[in-house]
């Protein structure tokens, strides 16, 4: 685990979507595979957006991972931690307001956070039409 601080989480609910927003535009941009975004506001206080995505491979995974932090620190003044990134099989992008989970999709099938998150909901629609 990393041990460099939290990132900052906002209490501007514009701020908080638009960040939410670029997180998707990203993932849409750089061809994720099946990204879902799981509402966590009033669930938990990690996060009040939670991202699920996967790449068709390692080096996807990976790529979509830097290009995401490194927009994310771009446009928001941010530095998201970052986590898995030398395997990229799970990678962990933490943004303060809204957290990423980049997958393999065996290693995401293996896990399926997507259940574990839905609290009992009906499955989480897809992020982007």
């Amino acid at each position: 685990m990393a041990t460099s601080p939290s990132v900052n989480r906002s209490n501007d609910a514009a701020e908080i979507e638009a960040l939410h927003r670029l997180v998707l535009q990203s993932l849409d941009d750089d061809q994720a595979v099946e990204t879902i975004s799981i509402p966590l506001a009033g669930k938990s206080t990690i996060a009040d957006h939670m991202v699920i995505a996967s790449g068709r491979s390692t080096r996807q995974v990976a790529s979509m991972a830097m290009k995401l932090a490194e927009r994310i620190k771009a446009e928001t003044g941010r530095s998201p931690r970052i986590e898995g990134l030398p395997t990229a099989d799970w990678v962990l992008i933490d943004a303060g307001d809204v957290i990423v989970h980049l997958f393999r999709p065996e290693v995401r099938s293996f896990y399926n956070l997507e259940r574990m998150w839905s609290f009992g909901d009906a499955p989480a629609a897809p992020a982007l039409s």
